[in-house]
């Protein structure tokens, strides 16, 4: 974060409203954030949506020492978040507004580089980054970095069309009058999602907005909270039919607005962003979950046109596809696979009696015909490995499968091969390997089809593929998590960054417990994550054996 100094005409601009609902153990901390921003911030308002805990109390206290910090306190609970941020900006006197949610901080510098940037850019909206941190483990993920590489000034939001993709409310500072002239509000009462709506009117209003590369907020995810934030709780379709209300909405707002670039480029990260997270996780859910999402899916995408899917990736347009081409769900495997980042499309590889590939025998108005012409360097090639944690040494093993002669004419040559920590993201370790053609083709997964509609292998499926093997030094890893990251290497020059699949087959994705030399004993869990992806758990030493064994002791008796 750049140091900018507040002189006279920066001091007491913004104001900083907090809105919290019983979350007495960190509400304190998001204020005194705010606080400490320093003389440009005149007003702290703290709003608490009826609190149950002793929230409000805490707050009073502090503002008994800070004359800049007010209490509002709501008489009856919203149910969101919407109600109390208008409240905020009802009672805000300074000239500027930002939000800050309770369990979240801003970081040092926070307000000064947002207020610098849109008061000398004459701007209503100075935007900054957000970064996800991870809670216990610290690890943060900058959110939308694209929009922030570089400072820049977007005197129209329709040509940066790439801006209806931040759909947060909170990395951002607001012109208070600006949005008074507007009659910009969120969504009041129960209304998850709320800031779609409020960013999609915001966009609307036609507001110059500056841009900073500067960290200007820390979202803290706490997934293991016993209660999870609304966005983050995506256990109930309610929660996918809210979302769906919210973007329809924003929608519905900018089209009205006449922004329809900035309408169809909020469908199209719809596609590629919504639609793709839920899809990873239809396996995790029960039955009657998955009939009434893809029920309201198919609604929903009953309403796009033709524009609306040719701005989205392919991946999204190729899920919207096969929802709108089923009545029920079906191939949830696949489809997955599909939603996984970086998109897998796993066999069977069907065509069509004129020989247009499509997504199977039972789909084929599902055509694939991009991927004869796409580059191999985003198509969503499938590679399935195992890992098979040995006493005599563990061994990894990398199949790669054929996609419509496209991994032929390319030419596979090796793949390197990584271990990520999913902690802060460092490489643990590093392989390469060589890749091999097989004697005979793949045969297709039995689980495509979870519940109706799947097919079997269709004509042109499973033409070929390519192995490669490496051993691994599982202790060169030590403790934690770690994700499997590919770089395929072509014999044509190119290369292709993705994950691979986790097979699951007998014996594959249990608990082991290894010898070793460095530690005794290592205990180790290959997994598939929610995109199907293989990861890695290592916990070495005795100690480390024990501590996860008791762990899950504790939950089995729990």
């Amino acid at each position: 974060m750049r140091a900018v100094q507040a002189g006279p005409s920066r001091q007491s601009q913004v104001c900083v409203v907090v809105i919290g609902y019983d979350d007495a153990p960190h509400v304190t901390h998001a204020v005194r954030s705010a606080l400490a921003q320093g003389p440009s911030v005149r007003e702290v308002i703290a709003v608490d949506d009826c609190s149950g805990d002793g929230s409000a109390d805490l707050l009073d206290r502090l503002a008994l020492d800070e004359p800049r910090l007010r209490v509002v306190r709501r008489k009856a609970n919203s149910g969101g978040c919407g109600s109390p941020r208008n409240d905020g900006i009802d009672a805000a006197t300074a000239p500027y507004v930002m939000f800050l949610d309770s369990d979240d901080v801003l970081p040092p510098g926070a307000v000064d580089a947002l207020l610098d940037a849109a008061a000398g850019r004459g701007a209503e909206v100075a935007a900054g980054l957000c970064v996800r941190r991870e809670l216990p483990s610290g690890r943060e993920i900058p959110w939308q970095p694209e929009l922030y590489a570089r400072a820049a000034l977007v005197t129209v939001p329709s040509r940066r069309t790439r801006l209806v993709h931040d759909t947060l409310c909170v990395n951002k500072l607001y012109r208070t009058a600006f949005l008074r002239e507007h009659g910009i509000r969120f969504p009041e009462g129960r209304f998850p999602y709320e800031d779609f709506v409020f960013t999609a009117r915001v966009l609307a209003a036609g507001p110059r907005m500056a841009l900073i590369p500067d960290r200007v907020y820390v979202w803290h995810v706490r997934r293991s909270a016993e209660r999870l934030s609304i966005s983050l709780d995506r256990s109930g379709v309610d929660n996918w039919r809210a979302r769906i209300t919210a973007h329809a909405l924003a929608y519905d707002t900018l089209l009205g607005a006449g922004e329809k670039r900035l309408a169809r480029a909020s469908r199209a990260r719809f596609l590629d962003h919504a639609l793709r997270m839920y899809a990873r996780e239809l396996d995790l859910r029960g039955p009657a979950y998955r009939r009434e999402w893809w029920a309201l899916t198919r609604a929903y995408l009953a309403t796009f046109d033709a524009g609306d899917f040719a701005l989205a990736p392919a991946p999204g347009r190729v899920i919207a596809q096969v929802v709108l081409a089923s009545e029920k769900p079906c191939d949830l495997t696949r489809v997955k696979e599909v939603a996984a980042r970086p998109a897998r499309l796993r066999p069977p590889y069907a065509r069509a009696a004129d020989g247009t590939p499509v997504w199977s025998a039972g789909l084929p108005r599902v055509t694939l015909e991009h991927l004869l012409f796409r580059p191999v360097h985003l198509l969503p090639v499938a590679v399935d490995a195992e890992l098979r944690p040995r006493a005599r040494g563990t061994r990894l093993r990398l199949r790669l499968h054929e996609l419509y002669g496209r991994m032929a004419d390319a030419g596979p040559a090796s793949v390197d091969a990584e271990f990520v920590s999913r902690r802060d993201g460092t490489a643990g370790l590093a392989l390469t390997a060589e890749f091999l053609p097989d004697a005979t083709g793949p045969a297709a997964p039995a689980d495509l089809s979870d519940e109706v509609g799947g097919s079997g292998p269709g004509p042109g499926s499973g033409a070929g593929s390519w192995t490669a093997e490496t051993p691994v030094d599982l202790a060169a890893l030590g403790s934690g998590t770690w994700d499997l990251r590919l770089r395929l290497r072509f014999h044509d020059g190119t290369v292709r960054e993705t994950t691979a699949h986790a097979s699951a087959g007998p014996g594959l994705l249990r608990r082991s417990v290894v010898p070793s030399r460095r530690h005794g004993v290592l205990l180790v869990q290959p997994y598939a994550t929610r995109a199907g992806s293989l990861a890695l758990r290592i916990a070495p030493g005795p100690r480390g054996v024990a501590a996860v064994l008791g762990r899950r002791l504790r939950r089995l008796l729990h």
